[in-house]
């Protein structure tokens, strides 16, 4: 009984430290367009997304519920297999912030859930219909409907308020955005801050701990949610640099609509129980604002990167989690070996993250990003606006400077009449 009571400190333990991971992984999701936008300060703004998010992680269990109680069956799952899982969710992570690609920790965590369980228990222990509902239809729908409604908002924004980009103009959009990131932090604390509760509920059930079909326990509540806001607090450097610089450049009213169409589609999903991915939700606005601005782009090499990420994000955690798995089934040495191996790696990926380091002062630099084919052609095309073509044409066009031929005599003035 006190071996088994070990390894479910350790899964305890271990889930606080992905909640960790997702919290610096995701802060990029509420902060990095005002960061970008130069609303807030960068140490103010991730501070202030911190107290949010601890705010967010009290409102609901609706989420935190549809993975310890809908996704696998929580009868059939023993410590090792959550602990198999977090390993896989934990190194995504990691991995896809040393080359700053927004991913979803989301999806991270239910890869690795899902393969660890296969490998434990087979197939029948996944409930298919809760992975396709839930997981899987918003994975692909909640970027396009937050890039569209994110696309109509800027669109109107530019279309109310014309041209006219006055400084009252732009205190009055920052200020929106400060707001509105305020909001999206809420959303993130609602959504993400559950997932681990409902991880760490779900392995207290596999532990005998709690009574099957339970809602988790308010030190479950308070441990993840002050785990995820000390990881944003931390700030994800990396990721809020690709995400508020590197896909498109925003001005404060996009930022404000971007904001404010990903906190309305997060704080729906949770209310509904969707395991929605923020990262999903926020790039999906970002984009939608960046291209929802005549003359606007999007930098489409790095938004391909960020799209095979996704697509890779569910398989890649859940074979990991498999793998963990299998070597945690040998007993309580295979555990430890698995142990150890994610302390190595977590240390080597920090390691290596500190050739170049990513922090607070460098963050709003820009990235070298190139633009693309697309946007590039896009550009081409897209009509200077009004009151720049003079001034343009003067700029890039200059008049064409003759030098007189040395061998040829000069012309004789002309003959007054």
């Amino acid at each position: 009984m006190e071996s088994f009571s070990l390894i479910l400190a350790i899964v305890v333990v271990t889930a606080l430290a992905f909640d960790f991971t997702n919290g610096f992984h995701d802060t990029a999701n509420a902060m990095a367009t005002t960061i970008s936008t130069g609303a807030l300060k960068p140490k103010i703004a991730v501070a202030m997304s911190a107290v949010l998010n601890l705010v967010g992680a009290f409102l609901s269990v609706e989420v935190a519920n549809t993975i310890s109680k809908g996704l696998v069956d929580e009868t059939g799952i023993r410590p090792e297999v959550i602990f198999a899982a977090l390993v896989g969710a934990i190194l995504w992570n990691l991995l896809t912030w040393l080359v700053g690609l927004p991913s979803s920790s989301s999806h991270a965590l239910m890869g690795g859930l899902v393969g660890a369980t296969v490998a434990s228990a087979g197939f029948g222990a996944v409930h298919g219909d809760v992975l396709v509902t839930k997981v899987l239809l918003p994975a692909v729908a909640a970027p396009i409907v937050a890039g569209l409604a994110s696309l109509l908002a800027t669109r109107f924004s530019y279309g109310v308020g014309g041209t006219a980009d006055s400084e009252a103009t732009r205190k009055g959009y920052r200020a929106g955005q400060i707001a509105s990131a305020g909001l999206v932090s809420l959303a993130h604390g609602t959504n993400d801050a559950q997932k681990t509760m409902g991880i760490i509920t779900l392995a207290l059930v596999a532990g005998g701990s709690i009574a099957p079909g339970s809602n988790p326990p308010t030190w479950v509540i308070l441990s993840a949610g002050m785990a995820i806001a000390l990881g944003t607090y931390i700030g994800g450097w990396r990721i809020i640099r690709t995400m508020g610089k590197g896909l498109t450049d925003l001005e404060p009213r996009q930022g404000f609509a971007a904001q404010t169409s990903a906190a309305t589609a997060i704080l729906a999903s949770s209310h509904l129980g969707f395991s929605l991915s923020t990262t999903h939700v926020v790039s999906g606005s970002v984009m939608g604002a960046g291209l929802g601005r005549k003359g606007g782009v999007v930098r489409w090499s790095t938004a391909t990167r960020m799209f095979v990420a996704w697509a890779l994000t569910l398989p890649a955690a859940a074979l990991v989690g498999a793998g963990a798995e299998s070597v945690t089934g040998l007993g309580d040495w295979g555990t430890a070996a698995v142990a150890v191996f994610l302390v190595a790696a977590s240390a080597a990926i920090w390691k290596i993250s500190r050739r170049e380091v990513v922090d607070h002062t460098n963050v709003v630099e820009e990235t070298g990003e190139p633009a693309g084919v697309v946007t590039a052609a896009i550009a081409a095309v897209t009509p200077p606006p009004a009151g720049m073509v003079t001034e343009d044409l003067t700029a890039t066009i200059p008049a064409p400077v003759t030098e007189p031929s040395p061998a040829a005599p000069a012309a004789p003035p002309a003959a007054a009449v």
